[in-house]
């Protein structure tokens, strides 16, 4: 990985990780960024349900991805509607949240990360049990894994840089 790509995704690295805790207070959501578990890869035990959002433009291929387990899932879904609205990994109302929040996240991070020519693409929503991401085993991609602490749930957040 080039020397810009690594700075590429230091940055990104960075203002998702601040954008992440910023719109979570936003929403009155306290998330604790869990700094001594980040991980090389893809580490997100436990996880219920993802949103993935593709970044691109100026020569960059990234993607992001945000996968809770249920206790994160629900206080981020009780926080955005309100208490109206149950936490169910079925219920496309629900889901809609994380893709929102994903949303969000991204938005803040890009204007953070000042980077002309970027952009998201739509969040793509996805459910199971224990569900998980298999990285690609290509040396020209190198992800993250950024664990925060939501009540008593996980959310992690996953960057990956390609080129």
């Amino acid at each position: 990985m080039s020397s810009d790509s690594g700075s590429l995704l230091s940055t990104l690295v960075n203002s998702y990780a601040g954008a992440l805790i910023s719109v979570s207070q936003t929403v009155g959501i306290q998330a604790e960024f869990l700094k001594a578990e980040v991980a090389t890869g893809v580490n997100a035990p436990g996880s219920r349900v993802a949103a993935l959002i593709g970044i691109i433009g100026s020569g960059v291929h990234s993607t992001a991805a945000v996968m809770a387990d249920l206790e994160a899932f629900d206080a981020y879904v009780s926080a955005f509607t309100g208490g109206m609205v149950k936490a169910d990994a079925d219920d496309p109302m629900s889901m809609s949240v994380l893709g929102e929040l994903t949303n969000m996240i991204s938005g803040q991070a890009l204007i953070k990360a000042n980077v002309p020519g970027l952009d998201i693409t739509p969040p793509q929503l996805i459910s199971g049990e224990n569900i998980r991401a298999i990285p690609p085993k290509k040396q020209d991609v190198k992800s993250f894994t950024l664990p925060f602490k939501v009540g008593s749930g996980k959310l992690y957040l996953i960057l990956s840089l390609h080129g």
